[in-house]
């Protein structure tokens, strides 16, 4: 098309000249006028399409798609349109063609006039134009047309071009909307069209068969293995279409995977497969070994869709996870979390629709998102809706470990302007109080304290929250039913009214004095309440009646009054009825003996649910999920079936579809040597393991199968597997290769070895049913390879079981050493702080953005005294270039107070570069730098351009050698250079440390004497408290605290970046507001520095 693109503008530059002089005229009027005729404007261009020349036609059709494209109607040029649908000239009929597309359903008459036309242009060489024919003819709606269309869409389903056949499937849909009786012809087309080897097709035959005939799952089974190995080379929005149907189709054909902790499947698998004569040893393998079998085809589509967890696409994504969530074994469903939280930096939308996938996953299964927490932390700039989801997901994620901390969030939470989402966050206080009985009393007792807030919807939601946690525990609270009763002179919201009161008339035997008064209070303002609370007023007064009749029989009496003649019916009702039971009289019947039990029963305490709760049966990622109700053309998931249908019914073309990949691995991959040593070494060993066993079984972990994806290793069948799994296989590692652009290390035979397996597929299939079980178990790390077939290549057997003892190996040594592949897909922010040493290369060269996104890594030194990150202050700008110096250039830096990723001695600076003028800088890069000896620096990449009014930050690294020297050097554009300096202040050369108290002291007591500077400083009265001197001094330099158990002593602690250098500084209050600041260290040039700045940060006001 990008060829179209670039004749169109030739053609249009030679059309220009001609038509100036008629174009000029015709814009005018628009340009002064909003409403200006566009009378003439377009009949000068029916002119220029009944013009001779060709690039005048061009032009005319260019700006006419150019004013649909703008969404102005060009619906009355159609008669002068239609005219050229014959032309000779390639582009104009394509511009033709799109034109018709959008107005042929309109104007179906004028449509018909040219069939003719749109019939011979089916048979056009040019493919895009025989495409574009049956796109026009499929939109004229006109049911006379429907055998012609039908006969347009069989020839294109066979016709040459990939694209022509992708329209063919498009076009099925809209016939199947206009003429449903032709379904049968159709699903024709669609089972041929299912064959189809192209990327390009899949896709759209998919969607096709989704809409026509999706519960034809027999369409299916001959091509389940082809489409789940093109599904990586499928356009995007193909792939998720395909995802969505292959998730319905394994519903249907595998059986459940969450069923590996059924004794009765192990005990089964056992008798039939393991040690039938030996009873105890039977036994005690169902107790060691609790394995579900994958079959192979199951394994297959977990395997090819992994690798789309890192696409670009959204949806994508979300299709995957889906897939994993409603097909994986639970302890593989986890690695699509992290592609999730991935997607939380996209825009709202896209953030709406994960987060409330995330929110219905996360009450299943909290264990997927725990290591994110920090990743659903709530922003100010996030809207509303993202608010209230993000809380709902914390929600879901608390337990005993974390609720400290979510509480401590949830504080800030209810401070929010935004008042829907501060209810919010009370209903979730609530929530976690109910959930975790720990902190049922502390979460209490914060909602109480909100009862004070000025807010009155704060109050409200505190109040209906307070209510229904009281109902709980009442015995214990009465005090603070006293103090609720007292806030009904101030609360007008009308829900919080009504549960005071409820509250008051529940536990009304627990307050008998305030009740009555409550009565006396509310009786006053009756006639002026909401219909809510007048229901509660009548509810207390009955029960004051029945517990307190002395005091309360006349005031229920007068409010029961007011009530029969209230305005709303549901008043009056409810007044006849409590009068009628609990007043007795003649006409009473048997009910009003039980009045006190009915009135005063005990109430079962409400449950606090997740509203997505209620979700969980709709799929993940459908519009239905989204809604939380049945959307048309809705297909429910069906439940796992108990046992598999036959998996033969796959096995139809599995040697042509052996030979044919076998083939393109062989043209495409450069196989590696195989690896015959290996085997042999390990041949009597492993013959004698090999023997006794009776199947072909292969097992990994969820966690080996997830590091094998990632380093690109494969699973290989050895002895008897199908040969429907080695197709599959095969076919899978030169995708996955593709998408990864990694080598796979575990493809040991070379092509000679492949081609002799195809050839003997077919004698294999008989027994794949029952032996094909390689690559299927992830649960079970300890399983290893073993030969069934005597007639199976030996070699290859041995070969795998040698990969298979390297895999194991490899796996061992990824579980010791962090995985640093997927740092680009997240903020590593989100993790949890690293504990163990790890070991950033000193040279190591870094784009600014992954050294951003690096920076939440922190390192570690001893095993007593480790580097921290410290707590976040927000950081100190420096301006490095005015924008006045900087020829409108302008440069500001701050210390991240990060590890420096360039190296471990360097201190990591962040620049801000910014644009202020109205044109393109050009080339920003680092020029020549001057620096004292010894001292290094590591620039950032070079910038291409930065456009006018915008912004970009890069990380430098600079080794400032523990002092305060300046570090100048030349700040470039592609036309001048601007000498800069950055002179670090002293309190940005530390990194923080943690250690304890008793460490602290050991460490103290060595660097004494020479070591050691004091000073004695007057501290202000409001600097005395020990939250504000350590905000002070942390936000001076970048130390660490350390836990302190003396209220008047203060410890803080910090290494120097360069030479790693314990820096110890102690801070004691003594009387008649003076300190002592000690600051202990090696390096005592710089702890006087830092004593000199750390003394005005203390003692000023």
């Amino acid at each position: 098309m990008a060829g179209n693109g670039l004749s169109y503008n030739e053609q249009g530059g030679e059309a220009a000249p001609e038509l100036a002089q008629e174009a000029a005229p015709t814009t005018a009027p628009a340009a002064f006028g909003l409403f200006s005729s566009d009378t003439k404007k377009n009949e000068d261009l029916k002119q220029m399409l009944e013009s001779s020349k060709d690039s005048a036609k061009l032009d005319a059709m260019k700006r006419i798609v150019g004013m649909i494209a703008k969404g102005k109607n060009a619906s009355e040029l159609f008669p002068a349109v239609v005219k050229n649908v014959a032309s000779k000239n390639i582009e104009i009929k394509k511009l033709v063609y799109v034109y018709l597309m959008r107005y042929a359903e309109e104007q179906q008459d004028l449509a018909l006039l040219s069939i003719s036309t749109f019939q011979r242009a089916l048979k056009d060489p040019n493919q895009l134009i025989r495409a574009s024919a049956l796109r026009v003819l499929s939109s004229i709606r006109v049911p006379i047309i429907v055998p012609i269309m039908m006969l347009a869409i069989k020839e294109a389903s066979s016709d040459l071009s990939p694209y022509v056949r992708k329209n063919a499937a498009h076009a099925i849909q809209k016939l199947y909307s206009l003429d449903p009786e032709q379904k049968e012809m159709l699903i024709e087309v669609i089972e041929k069209l299912l064959k189809d080897r192209s990327t390009l097709v899949a896709g759209s035959v998919v969607m096709a068969f989704e809409e026509v005939c999706p519960d034809r799952i027999d369409l299916i089974h001959k091509n389940y293995r082809k489409l789940c190995n093109l599904l990586v080379d499928v356009e995007e929005w193909g792939q998720v279409v395909i995802i969505h149907m292959l998730t319905r189709y394994a519903r249907t054909q595998f059986v459940s995977p969450w069923k590996k902790d059924d004794d009765d499947v192990v005990e089964e698998y056992n008798e039939n497969n393991f040690y039938e004569s030996d009873e105890e040893q039977k036994e005690k393998d169902q107790k060691v070994k609790k394995t579900y079998v994958m079959d192979p085809d199951h394994r297959l589509l977990l395997r090819n869709t992994k690798p789309l967890l890192q696409s670009r696409n959204a949806a994508v994504v979300m299709a995957v996870a889906q897939l994993y969530w409603h097909l994986a074994p639970k302890s593989e469903a986890s690695i699509v979390s992290k592609s999730l939280v991935r997607l939380l930096h996209s825009n709202r939308e896209v953030q709406y629709i994960v987060l409330q996938n995330i929110a219905t996953m996360s009450i299943q299964r909290k264990g997927m998102f725990e290591p994110y927490l920090k990743s659903f932390y709530v922003r100010s700039t996030d809207p509303t809706m993202i608010k209230t989801l993000k809380l709902e997901v914390l929600t879901n994620l608390a337990n005993e470990a974390n609720i400290s901390t979510l509480l401590r969030e949830f504080q800030t939470y209810v401070k929010s302007q935004d008042k829907q989402f501060a209810a919010a966050t009370i209903q979730a206080i609530g929530r976690c109080a109910t959930n975790i009985t720990e902190v049922t009393d502390t979460c209490l007792n914060g909602l109480v304290c909100l009862l004070s807030n000025r807010d009155e919807i704060v109050v409200a939601e505190s109040v209906v929250v307070i209510k229904k946690l009281l109902q709980t525990q009442p015995a214990h609270h009465g005090e603070i039913i006293k103090h609720m009763a007292k806030l009904l002179d101030t609360i007008t919201v009308p829900v919080a009214r009504a549960s005071i009161l409820w509250l008051i008339g529940e536990y009304c035997e627990r307050v008998p004095k305030i009740a009555p008064d409550v009565l006396r209070k509310t009786a006053k303002s009756f006639t002026n309440e909401d219909d809510l609370v007048k229901l509660q007023i009548l509810n207390l007064g009955a029960k004051l009646y029945l517990t307190n009749s002395k005091q309360t029989k006349l005031l229920t009496q007068y409010v029961l009054n007011l009530g029969k003649y209230d305005q709303s019916y549901d008043i009056r009702d409810r007044t006849r009825f409590i009068r009628q039971l609990i007043v007795p009289n003649e006409k009473s019947g048997a009910l009003s003996k039980y009045a006190k039990k009915i009135f005063l029963a005990q109430k079962p305490a409400p449950l606090l649910e997740s509203p997505f709760k209620a979700r969980d049966h709709f799929q993940l990622g459908t519009l239905s999920h989204t809604l939380n109700s049945k959307a048309a053309g809705y297909l429910e998931l069906s439940d796992w079936p108990e046992v598999a249908p036959d998996p033969a019914l796959r096995n139809v073309e599995a040697a042509e579809a052996a030979k044919e990949w076998t083939v393109f691995l062989g043209k495409t991959k450069k196989e590696k040597p195989p690896e015959k040593f290996y085997s042999e070494s390990e041949e009597e060993e492993d013959e004698s393991a090999s023997t006794s066993a009776t199947g072909t079984t292969e097992s990994e972990s969820g966690s080996e199968s997830e590091k094998e994806d990632e380093e690109g290793s494969s699973d290989e069948s050895s002895g008897s597997s199908s040969s429907s799994e080695e197709s599959s296989d095969s076919e899978s590692n030169g995708k996955e290769s593709t998408v990864k652009k990694t080598s796979r290390t575990a493809e040991k035979s070379d092509s000679e070895d492949i081609k002799k397996k195809a050839k003997g597929i077919n004698k294999k299939n008989a027994s794949s049913s029952s032996d094909s079980e390689s690559s299927s178990s992830d649960e079970s790390s300890s399983d290893s390879k073993s030969e069934s077939d005597p007639k199976s290549d030996s070699e290859s057997g041995k070969s795998g079981r040698a990969t298979s003892s390297k895999k194991e190996e490899k796996t061992v040594q990824d579980r010791k050493a962090p995985n640093k592949k997927d740092v680009f897909l997240l903020d590593l922010d989100d993790f949890s702080l690293v504990t163990s040493p790890v070991a950033v290369p000193a040279a190591t060269v870094l784009s600014p953005s992954l050294a951003a996104d690096l920076e939440g890594l922190s390192l570690s030194g001893s095993s007593v005294i480790d580097v921290t990150t410290q707590v976040s202050v927000p950081p100190k700008t420096h301006e490095l270039l005015h924008r006045m110096s900087g020829k409108g250039l302008a440069a500001h830096y701050n210390f991240s107070r990060q590890p420096c990723i360039f190296g471990d001695h360097m201190v990591s600076v962040q620049v801000t570069l910014t644009n202020t003028t109205d044109q393109k800088i050009e080339n920003i890069h680092i020029g020549e730098k001057k620096l004292p000896a010894g001292m290094r620096m590591h620039g950032f990449n070079p910038i291409e351009s930065l456009e006018p009014e915008e912004s970009i930050t890069v990380s430098m690294g600079i080794d400032f050698c523990d002092s305060i020297q300046t570090a100048s050097f030349q700040l470039c554009t592609k036309d001048d250079h601007f000498s800069v300096n950055i002179q670090p202040p002293v309190g940005e050369l530390l990194l923080p440390v943690t250690m304890s108290e008793k460490d602290f002291k050991k460490e103290q007591g060595m660097l004494t004497g020479m070591n050691e500077t004091s000073a004695t400083i007057a501290v202000a009265p409001q600097n005395s408290t020990s939250l504000v001197i350590i905000e002070r001094v942390v936000k001076a330099a970048n130390l660490g605290v350390v836990p302190s158990g003396q209220d008047n002593i203060h410890r803080f602690a910090a290494k120097t970046v360069h030479s790693g250098s314990l820096m110890l500084v102690t801070v004691e209050l003594k009387e008649s507001s003076t300190a002592q600041l000690i600051i202990n260290t090696e390096k005592t040039v710089i702890g006087s520095v830092l004593l000199r700045e750390l003394k005005p940060v203390l003692s000023q006001g």
